[in-house]
């Protein structure tokens, strides 16, 4: 879990998904947040099953 937490935020961060969306486009990030989640879920999944 650590590491899904870990990638969302960087990929958070590279998108600009941040305070100043929420505040101003609550839905676009939303939308954003959960595409970044599976995302990363995706990644850690291929990281357990092919390592």
């Amino acid at each position: 879990m650590k590491r899904i937490e870990n990638l969302v935020k960087e990929m958070a961060k590279t998108e600009n998904v941040d305070e100043n969306l929420k505040a101003n486009n609550q839905m676009e990030r939303v939308g954003k947040m959960n595409c970044i989640k599976q995302c990363a879920e995706e990644i850690v999944c291929n990281e357990i099953i092919y390592k």
